[in-house]
């Protein structure tokens, strides 16, 4: 059954949220509350998230059940997206989109002018929904470094 537009609601996480966030995220990102990767600690990334813009970071609902869900991060200069997952069952309803052009907006209204996102190598259906939304793959190296030791 698709819900309809108006069903959907995008609002600030709330803390009630942790479970069902945490289990969307199980299953968008199998790579999540990995031993060795303290940087995907679910709960860890939600504590952090509420200690640094927790009004950037979004769910989606239908009938108050958890159904997507986005953090935004804006540093004065560039605007990211991270943890954005669509529960599987509610894909394909625009719920996506919804959270993206949120997210946006709430990053625009903040004066950022430019959204960057990653994508791990082989997701090529994240790919094509991103290139819909306008997103361009840039020419660029990304690069990481952990500040902890495994």
């Amino acid at each position: 059954m698709k819900p309809a537009a108006e069903a959907i609601e995008i609002r600030p996480f709330d803390r009630a949220d942790t479970e069902a966030v945490i289990a969307l995220w199980r299953v968008a990102f199998p790579e999540y509350d990995e031993p060795t990767a303290p940087h995907r600690d679910a709960r860890r990334a939600i504590e952090q998230k509420l200690a640094t813009q927790p009004a950037l970071f979004f769910v989606a609902t239908v009938d108050a059940r958890v159904v997507g869900t986005l953090m935004a991060g804006y540093d004065g200069h560039r605007g990211w997206l991270y943890s954005f997952g669509v529960d599987a069952g509610a894909r394909r309803l625009g719920i996506g989109r919804a959270l993206i052009a949120h997210a946006e907006r709430a990053l625009a209204a903040r004066g950022c002018l430019k959204v960057n996102l990653q994508v791990l190598p082989g997701n090529d259906s994240a790919c094509r929904f991103y290139e819909a939304l306008g997103y361009r793959v840039e020419a660029l190296i990304s690069f990481g470094k952990r500040l902890y030791t495994a």
